[in-house]
């Protein structure tokens, strides 16, 4: 009668055997978590991709995360991001840096559904940001103005000012908001109010102008007839490797540029 010691070391014996029959098991793959940093106007789009890059290629996880363009850049310059965000990419910093644009956005000028007023010129649009415009009724409709702008280091305040303002002041008197979202959420509950964001976020709740006669919508912005239409980029020190740029490609590829499409313009 075999030992429970003799019966344990023919069991041994018998599995490595079938693991020698069959080859050498397949391990899974080595998690990989990075994170993007940077334009609040993308986290929700950036999220959503994520999201989406996740199910295909479960062991790479993706923290996406605000804070402004300028703030994703800094801390990419940093070492701390594998991936900027950018809504706004000057020049200088541009040539110095790898980008990819993954979406064309338009900035939409919101007002309250209730505003009469339906369409705006460049022109108009720069006197009421730079405080020579303040009241509706010169527009057909009510009251003063409340501009609300975006704080310092966003990529659709950097925009939005080279754009519009031309090297104008905005009015000290515009309340700052620290996102789009925010700025949506104001002038949602404030008839008086005047703001700009993303197109990503449009709503009911929020009226968008026409600038010079069109409205921001991702057919306008792809066909460049829209005023305030603006690249969207990934930002690397260098050409990314690895799971960051595979991501990166996921987002140029035929599903990701779907996902892009439900918010912002294609670029492919």
């Amino acid at each position: 009668m075999k030992t429970a010691h003799s019966l344990a070391v023919t069991l041994l014996v018998s599995l490595l055997a079938l693991l020698v029959a069959c080859g050498t098991p397949t391990l899974p793959p080595e998690p990989v978590r990075f994170t993007i940093a940077g334009s609040t106007s993308m986290t929700p789009l950036l999220a959503e991709l994520a999201e989406a890059y996740h199910r295909h290629f479960p062991q790479v996880s993706i923290a996406v995360e605000g804070g402004g363009s300028r703030l994703g850049l800094a801390r990419l310059q940093e070492g701390q991001v594998a991936l900027g965000a950018s809504s706004w990419l000057p020049a200088e910093e541009g040539a110095a840096l790898w980008s990819a644009p993954v979406a064309i956005d338009g900035i939409a000028i919101v007002v309250h559904p209730d505003n009469p007023v339906m369409a705006l010129t460049l022109t108009r649009l720069q006197e009421i940001f730079s405080g020579q415009l303040w009241h509706w009724t010169e527009l057909g409709g009510t009251g003063e103005m409340q501009v609300i702008s975006h704080q310092q280091g966003s990529g659709t305040r950097a925009a939005f000012e080279t754009r519009v303002m031309e090297g104008q002041q905005v009015t000290p008197t515009a309340l700052v908001m620290p996102t789009s979202q925010a700025v949506a959420d104001y002038v949602a509950a404030h008839p008086d109010a005047i703001g700009y964001v993303s197109m990503g976020y449009l709503s009911e709740k929020v009226k968008e102008l026409e600038i010079e006669g069109v409205q921001p919508a991702p057919e306008t912005v792809t066909g460049g007839t829209y005023h305030l239409a603006r690249p969207l980029f990934l930002v690397a020190l260098k050409e990314p490797a690895g799971a960051p740029r595979s991501f990166v490609d996921f987002v140029l590829g035929d599903e990701g540029q779907k996902i892009v499409s439900q918010y912002y313009g294609c670029v492919r």
